[in-house]
């Protein structure tokens, strides 16, 4: 990969990763960080990837570095079991996307991860593998089990109009 193909990887890629790792972390200033690292990685690795792969290569990348993360801060602080009752959502809101982001804040890493992927930035399922180490099949049934989990939280469609 040239330096031309680098810029162009950043031009094209660095909001939508930002967005990926944001939503997986909830930590603006984190989000920067890890995206700036996995471009310095990138830097470093430059002569050795092709165009081709880059775009799967860094949400990868960035992807490794926010669970690295996530695992750091889980063995500093202790956490407490979630209660399926709580993931019930009663009340009557008219705000969807402030909705959908409180049923995502509450699902676990590898579920919010994958349905991220796949909904937001619309890889497909073996990519998403590539990306998270998954195989296909793991990757389906997380999405799967995210999507219940969303709609058990979410409730009827009628509560939230």
């Amino acid at each position: 990969m040239t330096a031309k193909e680098f810029n162009k990887a950043v031009d094209e890629y660095s909001d939508s990763l930002y967005r990926f790792i944001l939503a997986g972390i909830r930590d603006e200033e984190r989000a920067g960080d890890i995206v700036q690292d996995t471009y310095e990685k990138l830097w470093r690795n430059v002569t050795e990837l092709d165009y081709t792969v880059v775009k799967s290569w860094i949400f990868s990348t960035a992807y490794h570095g926010m669970i690295d993360i996530i695992r750091k801060e889980r063995r500093m602080t202790v956490l407490e079991d979630k209660h399926t009752a709580e993931l019930a959502h009663e009340t009557q809101y008219s705000d969807l996307n402030a909705i959908l982001h409180k049923a995502l804040e509450r699902l676990p890493e590898n579920q919010r991860s994958v349905i991220l992927l796949r909904d937001y930035e619309g890889y497909s399922y073996r990519e998403i593998g590539k990306i998270t180490g998954m195989s296909e099949a793991q990757v389906k049934i997380n999405i799967y089990r995210g999507r219940i989990a969303l709609k058990n939280f979410i409730g009827k469609i009628e509560t939230v109009l």
